[in-house]
């Protein structure tokens, strides 16, 4: 459920997702630090991705590039936040604690100030009956990203996990 947390001198934003996936813990961690399995099941819908630099350490990270489809763009009414068809983000890896947590500091290549700072994305596996929770938590959301769009593409990438990981 998105929810929007507000003070009074900044403009801030958080949505939280989550979802039991019937995996251990240790397969859902290697899922979000294994770059072929983020491109096979992070981009929502029917985006694509692609990594260009990857290092899984504290201090690391990577830089992703997720493709709109031509479909849901058009010249008057682009998608991407970084070109019409195009999200470019650099992450880094702030905390990598094996296998209950994962913090990442997220960046969006964009010329819309609206789009700037850094939004920390909390990643938490948790031993739930079937299987394990995995919530995503974000905070300080730049004012540019909708939290329902965020939310709802969360989603559909929780989805996608659990599809990719239990077949």
């Amino acid at each position: 459920m998105a929810e929007q947390s507000k003070d009074n001198s900044t403009d801030v934003s958080s949505t939280s997702v989550s979802k039991v996936i019937r995996a251990d813990a240790e397969q859902l961690y290697d899922a979000f630090l294994t770059p072929a399995a983020l491109v096979d099941w992070l981009p929502p819908g029917e985006m694509t991705a692609a990594i260009h630099v990857f290092d899984a350490r504290v201090g690391g990270g990577y830089r992703m590039s997720l493709y709109h489809p031509p479909s849901e763009t058009s010249p008057d009414k682009p998608r991407g936040k970084t070109s019409e068809h195009e999200d470019v983000v650099t992450i880094r890896f702030a905390v990598l604690s094996r296998p209950r947590c994962i913090v990442e500091k997220v960046i969006f290549h964009s010329d819309d100030p609206a789009l700037g700072g850094e939004m920390t994305l909390t990643i938490n596996f948790e031993k739930a009956p079937g299987g394990t929770l995995v919530t995503l938590l974000f905070e300080n959301m730049p004012p540019g990203l909708r939290p329902e769009d965020n939310e709802a593409g969360s989603k559909l990438s929780l989805e996608q996990l659990a599809h990719w990981i239990e077949g």
